[in-house]
C-alpha cells in the first residue's frame, strides 16, 4: 500500500502502526514533494534530509520491534523559531547561524512521540510580520494561488501542510501567526492555551504573548499534534493543567451561546472587514445557528488592549535583536521597532504585564454570557507576494493592521483559539474564522471546530493546480 498526500497525520500513524507503509517510504514521498516545490513554494529553510531518513530507519526498526507511539514514523514539520538539535535557528533572519546542541522542548516531545522531524520551515524576521519573504531566504508562497502569501509569520508551514509536502506542523502564534497563515491557506490552526505547548529554551517567547500551535488540515490532526508537543519544561512559568485534545475531537460540544463579533478591536490605525469576507464569517454563524447554537452579534469589551500589546511585543523584539549575531543584516523596521521596544521595556512593560489580570476580568465576565466568541481571522485575503516588504516601517504597520487587525487580543490574554476555514472569495483565495474561548478551552474549542468540519468537509478541498503529483517517482 501507497500513501497519497491526503492522507493525514492519524491516517499516516495508522498506516505505519499496521504496517501497511514504512516510514523511510513515507520520507522520501515527503522529500521529493519537498524538492519539487522549493522552487516554487519555498516552504522550508532547512530540509533535514540525512538525518531524517536515519530517523526513519530507527523508527521502522521500532515498528517492526512492536513498538507503538503516537506518531511513530510520521514525517512532520517545524517553524524555524524552534530549536533541533543539529540545526541553526535562524528565525527568518539573514546570515550563517550556528548549530544548537540540544532540541527545544516542544521538539523533543514530538520526537519523543515517535516523529520524524524533515525540516524546519520559513518564517519572516523574528515572526513580525502576516507574510513570509524576506532576503534571508526569498518569498514562501501560497498553494492556492503563487501570486499571493500563505501569511505570516508560520507561513512556510501552512503552505507545506496546505500543499501537501507533510500532514502537519509546528507554529508559532504571536499576535496571530498560525492562525493567519491557516486561515490563508484553508487549514486548521489552533493557537493554544499560554504554556500548552513549551517555549523553552525561553520561559516566555515575545513578553508571554506568543505559543506554540499547529497547522493541519483537519481538527483530528491538528488535536493529536497539539496532544504531541503539548508538556512543559521543569523551569517554565506556565503550566496550565493538562487536556486531551484528540478526545474532544469526538464529543458532542452541545448546545453553546456563540458572540459572532464582526468590529475590529481598537488600534491608532484604521481597519474595516472586507464585505466578501465578513459574509464568508456570516454563513459559518449561520451553520453554526443551524447546528442549534445560540448565535448573536456581540463583541468583547477590549477596550484600549491595544496598549498593552505593543509594550510586550517591541521589548520582545528588543531581546531577540540583542541576541541576533547579524544586527547589521537585519530589516531596518526591526531595528525600529527594537528601539520603540528597549524604550518601553521598563515602566511600560511593566504596566502592560500588570493590565493583563485586568482584561482577564472584564473579558472573562463577557465570557459568562458567552462560550465561544466567533470572529474573523482576518479582515481581507491574502496579499500578493512582495506587497508589504519594501514598505517603511508605519506604512507596514498600517497594512497589516488593516489586513489582520482581529487576531492579536487572545495572545495579549493568553487564551486559546481555533481557526477554521471560512471558504474561499475572489479569485479563489482562502479565508478562515477565529473560534475564541477563555483560559483552558481547547476541548470546547476543538469539538466545536470538529463539528464545523463534518458538516463543511474543508479537508476534502486542495488548491486547484497541484504544485506536486504523485507520480512514482515523487
Amino acid at each position: 500500500m501507497t500513501l497519497d498526500r491526503s492522507a493525514g497525520l492519524a491516517e499516516s500513524a495508522r498506516a505505519l502502526a499496521a504496517g501497511e507503509v514504512t516510514s523511510r517510504a513515507l520520507l522520501e514521498r515527503a522529500l521529493a514533494r519537498i524538492e519539487a516545490t522549493q522552487g516554487s513554494l519555498n516552504a522550508f529553510r532547512v530540509v533535514r534530509t540525512r538525518a531524517a531518513l536515519a530517523e526513519a530507519d530507527a523508527a521502522d526498526r521500532e515498528l517492526a520491534a512492536g513498538v507503538r507511539k503516537p506518531l511513530l514514523g510520521v514525517p512532520v514539520a517545524v517553524k524555524d523559531d524552534m530549536d533541533v538539535a543539529g540545526e541553526p535557528t535562524a528565525f527568518g533572519c539573514e546570515g550563517e547561524f550556528p548549530a544548537v546542541a540540544q532540541d527545544g522542548e516542544a521538539v523533543r516531545r514530538l520526537r519523543a512521540a515517535g516523529a520524524v522531524i524533515v525540516g524546519k520551515t520559513n518564517t519572516c524576521e523574528f515572526g513580525q510580520w502576516p507574510f513570509t519573504e524576506g532576503p534571508a531566504f526569498g518569498a514562501t508562497r501560497n498553494p492556492w494561488n503563487p501570486a499571493h502569501t500563505p501569511g505570516g509569520s508560520s507561513g512556510g508551514s501552512a503552505a507545506a501542510v496546505a500543499a501537501g509536502l507533510v500532514p502537519a506542523a509546528l507554529g508559532s502564534d504571536g499576535a496571530g501567526s498560525v492562525r493567519i497563515p491557516a486561515s490563508w491557506t484553508h487549514l486548521v490552526g489552533i493557537k493554544p492555551q499560554r504554556g500548552r505547548i513549551s517555549t523553552w529554551p525561553r520561559g516566555e517567547s515575545f513578553q508571554g504573548i506568543t505559543v506554540n500551535g499547529t497547522l493541519a488540515r483537519t481538527v483530528a490532526d491538528a488535536a493529536l499534534l497539539l496532544d504531541a508537543a503539548s508538556g512543559n519544561h521543569e523551569h517554565d512559568p506556565h503550566r496550565p493543567q493538562a487536556i486531551d485534545a484528540s478526545a474532544a475531537v469526538t464529543r458532542d460540544p452541545g448546545r453553546l451561546r456563540i458572540a459572532l463579533s464582526l468590529k475590529p478591536p481598537f488600534t491608532a490605525l484604521p481597519a474595516r472587514l472586507q464585505p466578501e469576507v465578513a459574509a464568508r464569517v456570516r454563513q459559518l454563524a449561520e451553520d453554526l445557528a443551524a447546528l442549534g447554537h445560540t448565535v448573536e452579534e456581540a463583541d468583547p469589551p477590549y477596550g484600549q488592549i491595544g496598549l498593552t500589546f505593543i509594550p510586550r511585543a517591541t521589548a520582545g523584539l528588543a531581546e531577540r535583536v540583542g541576541e541576533a549575531p547579524f544586527p547589521a543584516l537585519l530589516d531596518r523596521r526591526t531595528r525600529d521597532a527594537a528601539r520603540l521596544g528597549r524604550l518601553l521595556g521598563g515602566a511600560p512593560l511593566r504596566a502592560a504585564r500588570r493590565a493583563e489580570a485586568v482584561l482577564h476580568r472584564r473579558i472573562g465576565h463577557f465570557l459568562t454570557s458567552y462560550d465561544v466568541v466567533l470572529a474573523p481571522t482576518t479582515a481581507a485575503p491574502p496579499p500578493r507576494v512582495g506587497a508589504m516588504l519594501p514598505l517603511s516601517g508605519f506604512a507596514t504597520d498600517r497594512a497589516m493592521i488593516a489586513a489582520c487587525p482581529y487576531a492579536w487580543p487572545w495572545n495579549v490574554l493568553g487564551w486559546p483559539g481555533v481557526n477554521v476555514p471560512a471558504g474561499f472569495v475572489g479569485d479563489g483565495l482562502p479565508v478562515g474564522a477565529q473560534l475564541l474561548g477563555p483560559a483552558g478551552s481547547e476541548p470546547l474549542l476543538i469539538s466545536l471546530a470538529a463539528q464545523l468540519e463534518a458538516q463543511a468537509r474543508w479537508h476534502e478541498a486542495w488548491p486547484p493546480q497541484p504544485l506536486v503529483t504523485d507520480s512514482p517517482a515523487a
